[in-house]
């Protein structure tokens, strides 16, 4: 299922930010890894798709991030 927020804050770094969900519920962690527009970097409140999976013994994270224009 897609989902939609907007991006609270990432780290270039380390390569990790977190997503704020759109229709409310837990700030959402993602790594670059899960971007799928190569070589992009998130900024702050850009809106972004994605899909949520469960790791680390049922947390959530967000995965599949595709930046959405307007």
């Amino acid at each position: 299922m897609t989902h939609y927020g907007k991006i609270k804050n990432y780290d270039s770094s380390v390569g990790t930010g977190s997503i704020t969900p759109e229709k409310g519920g837990d700030v959402l962690r993602f790594e670059k890894a899960s971007l799928q527009q190569e070589g992009q970097v998130p900024k702050v409140d850009q809106r972004f798709s994605y899909e949520t999976s469960e790791v680390d013994g049922g947390k959530k994270h967000a995965v599949n991030l595709q930046h959405q224009q307007g």
